[in-house]
């Protein structure tokens, strides 16, 4: 995955004098893709479809003639060919098409074994019930789309001095029972260290669910949203509007865990992704440490697709 000014070369020329350019020429499960569109003249609107999900798109800076989205890859979509389309139109009412094939690869994501509470893998009828409506509950956030950007430059990690996280899409055997994949990276932290928002959002769940304990939710605009789990308490709630950096909560152990650590997801257009690639494609979004590289150790990280994280693992961090 290439810094966001790096594009890759594999510009499309596209109606209306536009250019379409994306920072990867494929994918793989949970990967992210920036897509940068240019214009010789200024747009007035510009919409994005993936197999029928739309990707929203923004305006890079004041530069009305410049547009930027982020096309999410799931974490458990079948692999195949997808096409990418762009529509819209210029200030002068020419309108605009831009299309690519997009080629999503089998991620290779190791498996590991826990040993978990035996209510997290043969939970009651009632947990059964209270776990179902908490799903469906963060569907719901999930499926639903703020039309504005709320945040401004580059992410950040929600732990100060981590700069790698781990288990992102590991398939578990819990208990000896297969588990659903993990869809988050797991942050190395002591019960009580302070957790930050990656950037500017509005608080859309606070609360304690069944498998991630407390658990605060924040929508980033754009269908763009961060999770953030396990915490021994939660500092915001439902609502509130947080610049980055702000504290939402501590580190903590609640919920399904193995040890006290940070569950960081992120989900884009409903797809699950890899937070740590969010970190690295948007640093040089307007508002970002413009120039600056990232502290030692981040970008080997932060750079990797999907699949190159199976096998990192951080010592003493808890797991789930």
């Amino acid at each position: 995955m290439a810094p966001a000014e790096v594009l890759a070369d594999n510009a499309r020329t596209c109606t209306a004098g536009t250019t379409l350019r994306l920072s990867a020429p494929e994918a793989s499960q949970g990967s992210l893709l920036l897509i940068a569109l240019k214009s010789t003249k200024p747009l007035a609107g510009v919409q994005g479809d993936w197999g029928g999900r739309t990707v929203p798109m923004w305006r890079e800076g004041t530069d009305e003639a410049k547009r930027r989205g982020l096309l999410g890859v799931d974490l458990e979509k079948a692999p195949g060919e997808y096409e990418l389309k762009l529509t819209g139109e210029m200030a002068s009412g020419e309108k605009i098409s831009c299309s690519v094939k997009v080629a999503v690869r089998q991620g290779r994501f190791a498996t590991e074994r826990l040993q978990v509470g035996k209510e997290f893998v043969e939970p009651s009828p009632e947990q059964v019930k209270r776990a179902n409506e908490e799903r469906q509950k963060l569907r719901d956030i999930f499926d639903s789309v703020t039309p504005e950007r709320l945040w401004d430059g580059a992410f950040r990690i929600p732990l100060d001095g981590v700069t790698t996280g781990s288990n992102f899409g590991k398939r578990r055997i819990l208990n000896g029972n297969p588990g659903s994949p993990h869809g988050g990276v797991d942050l190395p932290g002591v019960t009580g260290t302070t957790v930050h928002a990656a950037q500017r959002g509005k608080v859309a769940l606070a609360e304690e669910l069944f498998f991630s304990g407390n658990t605060v939710v924040l929508d980033h605009g754009l269908g763009i949203y961060t999770f953030y789990g396990h915490l021994s308490e939660i500092d915001v709630k439902v609502g509130d509007v947080l610049e980055a950096g702000t504290v939402l909560g501590k580190v903590g152990a609640t919920g399904r865990v193995t040890g006290p650590h940070l569950h960081w997801g992120l989900t884009v257009e409903r797809a699950r992704v890899n937070p740590m690639l969010l970190v690295k494609l948007l640093v040089n979004s307007p508002g970002s440490r413009q120039g600056k590289s990232p502290p030692s150790g981040e970008q080997d990280e932060t750079i990797a697709t999907a699949e190159t994280l199976e096998g990192d693992r951080l010592a003493g961090a808890g797991r789930e």
